[in-house]
């Protein structure tokens, strides 16, 4: 294996000797230090062999001093195989220029397609699309992932509710949907507006219907607000009752807060690198060097290679390394109390309608134990408790 090895590299040639003292002749190439191999006799006045190619000018030497003639029948090996590339350089320049122009067009943006949005929406989403680098012949790679294009686009533009984004092949497909413009009220059938918790009553807006409870009433989960049956007995109407029956309820809330806390934030500091990557092989294209950074935390963004709709196993990389570091926050008692105010508060908001004010709040038990600030509080809060029920005929 290692003489076929070297016989490749080196480049053999195989050459026929004919004429008297063929056996003479290869004793002298031995001599000389001439390898030859594959030795056979194919008539009575000649011999054929192999050799090196480093070995030609040596055994022209040898042929004067004897009474033969060499000929070459044959030439293998690396630096034929060079040679014949150089002649053939157009053909192998072509060849390498299409696999590069075609994987270049292959990587490329061709088609920008929009399904369910109006005409002027659309035009706003291809003019911010320009404003991203996403237009016709720009190179995928330097282009955002799908999920910032689509962050982006929602952020950009009020009228679409949800954009989709999807690659395909060398085209963007997005799918839109757009905000709905306000329908026309909804017809309803007759019905009781009741309450759905305890509270007491604050205020009353009663569009349609009879009011059954006033202000400081205290009403229980299902008590009768505003009744759909109006009108003086035995002529009865019904009527789909609507409004918003604001009372005073109440709600409780366990917030811990640490006082000593560990996190790590960015400094805004980030250094990148490119790189081709073939399996878990890394070829450097530009940005590497030494991290100077203590502690950072690596974002990578890996895109494949296409040729035409086929993923190549190469990949264009971008690593993002951004510095980090550890902070260590500690707040006084005081100060853990108030950032439990905050949480509670936060927290409930979340819960309630857009509508409800939070009244009053108070804590009704604090706690420090084990690094940890405790608070149990309540909430007095001012919401919509309606909620409606079917009413029937003869109710």
């Amino acid at each position: 294996m290692k003489n076929h090895w070297l016989h490749f590299f080196s480049g053999s040639v195989k050459a026929v000797i004919t004429g008297k003292g063929t056996e003479r002749f290869v004793n002298e190439c031995v001599r000389q230090g001439i390898v030859v191999w594959d030795v056979k006799k194919p008539g009575t006045h000649s011999l054929s062999f192999s050799m090196y190619l480093k070995d030609i000018k040596k055994i022209r030497r040898v042929v004067r001093k004897n009474d033969c003639k060499l000929r070459f029948i044959g030439k293998k090996g690396l630096p034929f195989l060079i040679q014949k590339a150089i002649h053939n350089s157009g053909f192998l320049i072509g060849a390498i220029s299409f696999f590069i122009i075609v994987t270049i067009l292959s990587n490329m943006v061709w088609g920008i397609e929009v399904k369910g949005a109006k005409p002027e929406t659309e035009h706003r989403i291809i003019q911010e699309l320009k404003k991203l680098g996403v237009e016709r012949g720009k190179l995928q790679f330097f282009i955002e992932d799908n999920e910032s294009l689509q962050r982006h686009l929602e952020d950009a533009i009020n009228d679409i509710t949800w954009i989709g984004v999807e690659l395909n092949g060398t085209t963007y497909h997005f799918e839109v949907v757009e905000k709905n413009q306000p329908e026309p009220p909804e017809q309803y059938s007759p019905r009781n507006l009741v309450a759905n918790k305890k509270a007491i009553i604050k205020k009353l807006i009663v569009e349609e219907g009879k009011p059954v409870v006033a202000e400081n009433d205290f009403v229980k989960k299902g008590d009768l607000l505003v009744s759909g049956k109006i009108g003086k007995e035995g002529n009865e109407v019904y009527v789909p009752a609507r409004g918003k029956i604001f009372g005073e309820t109440w709600y409780k809330s366990e917030v811990t807060v640490d006082i000593t806390t560990k996190f790590e934030v960015l400094t805004g500091n980030n250094k990148i690198k490119h790189f081709l990557s073939l399996g878990n092989l890394r070829i450097p294209i530009w940005g590497f060097g030494k991290i100077e950074y203590k502690d950072y935390q690596t974002e990578l963004d890996k895109r494949h290679i296409k040729f035409f709709n086929w993923e190549l196993p190469v990949a264009y990389a971008k690593e993002t390394i951004r510095e980090s570091e550890k902070i260590t926050r500690t707040y006084k008692t005081n100060e853990a109390i108030e950032v439990a105010k905050e949480i509670g508060r936060n927290k409930l908001e979340q819960q309630l309608d857009s509508d409800a004010e939070i009244k009053e709040e108070k804590v009704l038990r604090q706690t420090i134990n084990n690094g940890k600030v405790k608070l149990e509080i309540k909430y007095n809060v001012i919401e919509n408790i309606v909620t409606t029920i079917p009413l029937v005929q003869g109710d």
